[in-house]
């Protein structure tokens, strides 16, 4: 579940959330699971 302290229902994409211990259910969210959706680019910016 989730905790707010002096707060409801704050929300950061960064923290995961979801699944609990053998659910079958995996966690979402966090920077961990964001790594799925991306693929690594190189980008070099010419500045003068």
């Amino acid at each position: 579940g989730s905790v707010w302290v002096n707060t409801y229902h704050a929300i950061d994409p960064a923290v995961p959330f979801g699944g609990y211990k053998m659910s079958g259910y995996g966690r979402e969210g966090g920077t961990e699971h964001l790594d799925e959706y991306l693929n690594t680019k190189g980008v070099w910016i010419r500045t003068d």
